[in-house]
């Protein structure tokens, strides 16, 4: 099955995009009628298979969309939650690694606390914040 990508553009980087064809709700559209006019009129299409083919690819457009509205969703938290740690102290679960957060990386696996001193620790569970 080919990717889909989502209607309109986005100011992120698509980082889940895979490697393969893909096309537009218009383009399938476009590619949907010209199958049914290109039809064999002796064998026409079954109308319960195009009302599937249709319903299909729009659960699939739907999906998207989602996935695109809850990406904007989780990069929103993970911004707020970066705010919240900026200054405060930050202990990693064994104790070792201590210090005020300077900065916050944030990638799509995770947040980085950079520390002031330089010291990184990784935002993950088990970390003390005070």
């Amino acid at each position: 099955m080919s990717t889909i990508p989502p209607v309109g553009s986005s100011s992120t980087p698509d980082t889940s995009k895979a490697s393969g064809p893909s096309i537009d709700y218009q383009a399938f559209l476009k590619l949907f009628v010209a199958q049914m006019k290109n039809q064999d009129p002796t064998q026409p299409m079954d109308n319960s298979q195009s009302l599937a083919q249709l319903a299909q690819f729009s659960g699939v457009e739907q999906s998207t969309l989602m996935n695109k509205k809850l990406d904007q969703i989780l990069a929103s938290s993970s911004l707020s939650q970066a705010d919240g740690i900026i200054g405060r102290t930050v202990t990693s679960l064994d104790g070792t690694i201590s210090g005020v957060v300077e900065s916050v990386k944030i990638y799509s696996d995770g947040m980085i606390a950079k520390l002031k001193g330089g010291a990184e620790l990784p935002i993950t569970p088990g970390i003390s914040i005070s």
